[in-house]
C-alpha cells in the first residue's frame, strides 16, 4: 500500500501558508518564516502547527527538516511541544494585540456607538434562535439532494408558496408564487429592476418621495437613474403631480415612482386612501408601474392595519419586502412580487449563480412562516416596540416637553420636530456623547423643492432591553442642552388635521 500522508493518522492538522524564500537552504527559509509568522501575530499563542509529515507534504521538502526547524524554534522559545499535544505557538508574557498585528484605523462605527438609536435596524437581541434553530435544522434534515445543486434563481418553490399565504393574510397582497421572485433585499430588488444604464427591466426617470433613503438614491444614480422628488403633505406623496409630468417641473417622462405607502419613509404617516386610488389609475393611463416599498408594514400601533397598495393592481405594482426588519438584516431576505410581464426579465436579470440567498435560509423561513413562528415573533416584537415607543413619547413629554414626536402610529422610529436651526447642534452633541442617530435633513431629497425642516430621526428598537433606558437618558439631556425652546422657522405646508404630517 502507498504510504500516503493524505491517509496518514499522523497528517492531521491545520493547513498553514508559509513561502519559503532566501537564502541558506530550505530548513532556513523555513524557520525565517515560521519565526516571522509568529511575530507578525498571523500564527497566535497557541496555535497547533501541523505534523511533520503532513508540513513537509504541502511544502515539498524532507521530513526531516520541519523537524530541525520546528527543533530550533522551540530552543529559541517562539514554539513549544510536548508528547501527546504537538508542537504549538508558544504563549507569550504579553498577548500581542489583534491592531499591532495588522495596523488598522478602526472607525467610530467599526466599535460601535454607546447608545444606537439610528432608525432601521431591529433589536438583534430578540431574535428567536430557538425557533428559527428548530425550522433550520428541520430544512437541513429534509432537504432533497437537488438542494445542493443548482436551483430556480427565483427562489425556492417552497419559500414562494410559503410568501404567497403569508403575504395574501397578513398583508393582502394579492400573490402567485410563479409572480414571485426572491431576492437579498430592497436594494438588491432595485438593482434587479434597474440594472446599468439600458440594460435594466425598468427605465427612468423614477419618481421618489422628497423624504427617502439617501442609499437608495445613490444606488439609482450609479445605474443611470433620475429621481425626481414628489413633494409631501398631510396625505402623503403628492401623486397628483405626476400627472402631465408637474413633478417639480421636471417630471416629464416618468413612467415609474417609488412609495412607502404603508408608513411613509421616514416622516410616518400612510398614503391616503384616494392618493392611493390615484397613483394606480396614474399607472393604468400613462402605462406606468409603482414600486411599493413594505419595509414594515407588519408594525403598527394605533391605528388599523394599512394593506398593501398592490391590492388594487397586480399588473401595475411591484410589491418589495424583506425580513431586515421584522427578523434581521443579518439575514439577507427579500421578495418581489411581480406584475407577470416582468417576471421572466427579473429573473434573467438575477441570472443563473450568482446573486442568489442561501437555499438553507430560504427553507427555513419557509417553515417558519408555514408553522406559525413568524406571526408569533411579529406579535411578540410589536408588543415590544410598541412598549418602547410609549417609554420614548413619555421620556420626552416629561423632559422636553417642546419637542414634537410625530410618525409614531406605526414603524421602528419616530421623527423629532425640533427648534429652527438646532438640528445639526444636536446631531453634533450628541456624537460627543455616544448617540448614534440621524438628522431628518440627512434624508431629504437634494432637489426637492420643500422647506426643509429641523428634526431627527430616532430609531427605539436597536438598543438592548437593558440599554434602553440608558440610552432615552442621554438622548433628553442632549435635547436639554442643545435644542432651546425658542420659535420655529416657518411650517411646511401640511394638513392641521393630522397628526403625521411631515
Amino acid at each position: 500500500m502507498v504510504d500516503s500522508w493524505v491517509n496518514s493518522a499522523e497528517a492531521i492538522g491545520a493547513d498553514l501558508h508559509l513561502e519559503l524564500a532566501g537564502q541558506g537552504g530550505r530548513r532556513a527559509a523555513l524557520t525565517r518564516a515560521l519565526r516571522e509568522a509568529v511575530r507578525s501575530g498571523r500564527l497566535a499563542p497557541g496555535t497547533r502547527l501541523p505534523p511533520y509529515r503532513s508540513l513537509a507534504a504541502d511544502l515539498g521538502v524532507a521530513r526531516n527538516t520541519v523537524a530541525d526547524a520546528y527543533a530550533e524554534l522551540v530552543a529559541e522559545g517562539w514554539l513549544t511541544a510536548r508528547q501527546g499535544s504537538g508542537t504549538r505557538v508558544a504563549p507569550r508574557g504579553t498577548p500581542l494585540r489583534r491592531a499591532e498585528r495588522v495596523p488598522a484605523a478602526v472607525s467610530p462605527r467599526a466599535r460601535g456607538p454607546r447608545h444606537d438609536l439610528r432608525q432601521g435596524t431591529p433589536d438583534v437581541s430578540a431574535f428567536p434562535r430557538t425557533a428559527w434553530l428548530a425550522s433550520y435544522r428541520k430544512a437541513l434534515q429534509q432537504a432533497p439532494n437537488e438542494v445542493f445543486g443548482p436551483g430556480d434563481p427565483a427562489g425556492r418553490r417552497e419559500l414562494r408558496e410559503a410568501l404567497a399565504e403569508y403575504l395574501a393574510r397578513a398583508r393582502g397582497v394579492r400573490a402567485e408564487p410563479d409572480r414571485i421572485v426572491v431576492c437579498s433585499g430592497f436594494a438588491h430588488a432595485l438593482r434587479l429592476l434597474f440594472g446599468q444604464g439600458a440594460g435594466g427591466v425598468l427605465r427612468g426617470p423614477l419618481a421618489v418621495e422628497a423624504y427617502g433613503l439617501g442609499f437608495h438614491r445613490e444606488l439609482l444614480s450609479t445605474a443611470g437613474v433620475r429621481t425626481v422628488p414628489l413633494p409631501l403633505d398631510g396625505q402623503g406623496a403628492r401623486v397628483d403631480l405626476l400627472e402631465r409630468g408637474r413633478a417639480g417641473g421636471a417630471g416629464r417622462g416618468v413612467r415609474a415612482v417609488l412609495l412607502t405607502p404603508a408608513h411613509q419613509f421616514p416622516t410616518g404617516g400612510p398614503l391616503r386612501a384616494s392618493r392611493r386610488s390615484a397613483v394606480v389609475d396614474w399607472a393604468r393611463t400613462r402605462g406606468g408601474v409603482v414600486l411599493e416599498d413594505d419595509y414594515d408594514g407588519e408594525f403598527r400601533y394605533d391605528r388599523k392595519p394599512v394593506g398593501a397598495l398592490q391590492g388594487l393592481d397586480p399588473e401595475r405594482v411591484v410589491y418589495i419586502g424583506s425580513v431586515s426588519k421584522s427578523l434581521s438584516p443579518a439575514l439577507r431576505l427579500g421578495w418581489m412580487v411581480l406584475p407577470g410581464r416582468y417576471v421572466d426579465e427579473v429573473v434573467a436579470a438575477k441570472g443563473d449563480r450568482e446573486g442568489w440567498v442561501s437555499v438553507l435560509d430560504q427553507l427555513a423561513l419557509a417553515d417558519f412562516l408555514g408553522c406559525g413562528a413568524y406571526d408569533r415573533h411579529v406579535r411578540r416584537t410589536r408588543q415590544r416596540y410598541r412598549a418602547r415607543r410609549d417609554r420614548l413619547v413619555a421620556a420626552l413629554a416629561a423632559r422636553v416637553p417642546y419637542v414634537e414626536v410625530t410618525g409614531i402610529a406605526a414603524g421602528l422610529h419616530a421623527v423629532l420636530r425640533l427648534p429652527s436651526g438646532t438640528e445639526r447642534s444636536v446631531v453634533e452633541a450628541a456624537a460627543r456623547r455616544g448617540i448614534a442617530l440621524d438628522g431628518l435633513s440627512a434624508f431629504r431629497h437634494p432637489g426637492s423643492e420643500m422647506p426643509a425642516r429641523d428634526g431627527l430621526v430616532v430609531g427605539y428598537a436597536a438598543p438592548s432591553e437593558h440599554a434602553y433606558g440608558a440610552a432615552l437618558d442621554a438622548l433628553c439631556e442632549v435635547l436639554e442642552a442643545e435644542a432651546s425652546p425658542g420659535g420655529r422657522g416657518p411650517e411646511a405646508p401640511q394638513d392641521k388635521g393630522d397628526p403625521e404630517a411631515p
